[in-house]
């Protein structure tokens, strides 16, 4: 069983200021199979600031050509390490490596951060004045443990293209993950300071990096709950902060639409990562004419999950990271059943023939009422709650009647309609039937999912910030019009 015994500071790999360390289990197998330095503390976040601080003098003033080269070292150096990603993310938080997109999508999203520096205006011209767009210094990053690497990566490489320099925490489940984007950018010759990395439990490195006097911005990914402490904390010192938080995300299939392509594809992506996803379509809303045959499509399409060692290429649902996870949804399916909600597949208990690691049964509530526990908490896991609707008026209700505003998805025949209805939720991104994303657009979410935006030229502005300066005719500079 390997230790990983130190923390990435300044450029070096060092020993943590208090000695310790944490087991990590495999929930495949239930056993504990790595160990990592628990010692990240106040002092070890101090250290880190201050080198990023130092770092921050030099590192903001290179130039966009060179932050574009040192980016392109960064994806050589991910690129030949793409497979181990894949297995320690299968050990980990039980990710099947056939959930490929998992290990090789931060490669589309460097590719973007680093043309985004070849097309971004980063200074631009507002009649007779300059407009800059300056780094604003050192970030602290909280990453969680469901996109152990893609979440880590998207927040570092936007703010190294900005010009920061990053204190990285991973989540106490997933560190390993994060020792290894550490050792990709030290291959990569990313200068010391610019990336530190910081190993630790959230109420005390966490809490550190929110309150650090050197730290000018924290972008926190997680629950809704810990956001908030995140952002109490970081007001005390006027930080920015940029958080991405829960989410119950509804599926709108209007009465047009095809609905066994609907049904299909929410089962698809509400189960990606056995629903473990803040942009899970946890909830579908379908006319309570149409129930019993989308529900037919449902079952059938849930009985194609192949549940194993996530480390076999042949398994398409892992367990759920860890055992308090595993409690946690099977409350939320019991809580489903005595609300009255209808079991069409799955249930409480593990799947047959799986007594080991912590499986959940892909679960199928219909008939679901929207004010029903399980229409409305976020359960993060492969449990789908489908909630009738007479009318689409009824339906934009129920969709909005929620905390949460990070996904929203549609599904028509009509594409005006689809549209239309579409503008009406009240969510960060929205997906017309079965649309995917792309990384050049925003992410980000309404009311209690988040405050601010990730990706995409968007993204890259979380890490900037703006200055006018004032007294320069257009015969001084030749910039374009501000946008």
């Amino acid at each position: 069983m390997q230790h990983y015994g130190n923390l990435y500071i300044d450029g070096r790999w060092q020993e943590p200021a208090k000695a310790g360390q944490k087991l990590l289990t495999n929930p495949y197998t239930e056993t504990p199979f790595a160990s990592v330095a628990t010692g990240g503390m106040a002092s070890d976040v101090d250290k880190a600031a201050l080198a990023a601080r130092r770092a921050f003098n030099t590192f903001s003033r290179t130039s966009l050509e060179e932050r574009a080269e040192l980016i392109d070292r960064i994806i050589a150096a991910y690129e030949k390490r793409v497979d181990e990603f894949a297995d320690v993310m299968a050990q980990e938080v039980g990710i099947p490596v056939s959930a490929r997109a998992q290990a090789t999508g931060p490669i589309g999203h460097m590719k973007v951060a680093r043309d985004l520096l070849r097309t971004y205006h980063f200074e631009s011209r507002l009649g007779d004045t300059i407009i800059r767009r300056e780094p604003i210094g050192v970030c602290a990053l909280i990453s969680p443990w469901n996109w152990p690497v893609q979440t880590p990566v998207i927040k570092a490489i936007y703010a190294i293209a900005a010009g920061c320099t990053v204190l990285s925490k991973p989540s106490d489940a997933s560190p390993i993950s994060s020792i290894i984007l550490a050792e990709v950018f030290e291959k990569a010759g990313v200068p010391a300071g610019v990336f530190n990395l910081i190993i630790g439990r959230g109420s005390e490195v966490g809490a550190a990096m929110s309150t650090h006097p050197e730290v000018d911005m924290i972008s926190f990914t997680g629950s809704t709950s810990a956001g908030a402490r995140v952002g109490e904390a970081a007001a005390q010192t006027i930080k920015r902060v940029s958080l991405e938080l829960g989410g119950k995300s509804a599926n709108i299939v209007l009465e047009d639409a095809d609905l066994e392509k609907a049904a299909r594809w929410n089962i698809q992506r509400c189960f990606f990562n056995a629903g473990q996803s803040c942009h899970a379509p946890s909830r579908m809303l379908v006319h309570e004419s149409q129930i019993e045959e989308v529900s037919a499509y449902l079952v059938d399409e849930v009985s194609k999950y192949k549940l194993g060692d996530p480390r076999d290429p042949a398994t398409t649902m892992g367990p759920v990271v860890s055992q308090s996870q595993y409690d946690s949804i099977q409350r939320y399916i019991q809580i489903g059943i005595d609300e009255g909600a209808r079991l069409a597949c799955g249930g409480t208990g593990k799947p047959e023939g799986r007594n080991q690691g912590y499986f959940v049964k892909p679960t199928v509530f219909t008939h679901v009422a929207p004010d029903m526990t399980i229409a409305k908490e976020e359960i993060f896991g492969p449990v789908l709650a489908v909630i009738p609707y007479s009318s689409e008026e009824q339906a934009l209700e129920i969709a909005n009647d929620s905390p949460y505003g990070l996904g929203g998805y549609v599904f028509s025949g009509d594409r005006k309609k689809g549209y239309e209805f579409s503008a009406g939720l009240r969510a960060g991104r929205i997906c017309f039937n079965g649309a995917a994303t792309n990384s050049v657009t925003p992410m980000g979410g309404y009311k209690q999912s988040g405050i601010g935006r990730s990706m995409g030229s968007v993204g890259l502005e979380e890490y900037l910030e703006t200055k006018s300066v004032y007294g320069f005719d257009e015969e001084a500079t030749s910039l374009p019009e501000f946008a």
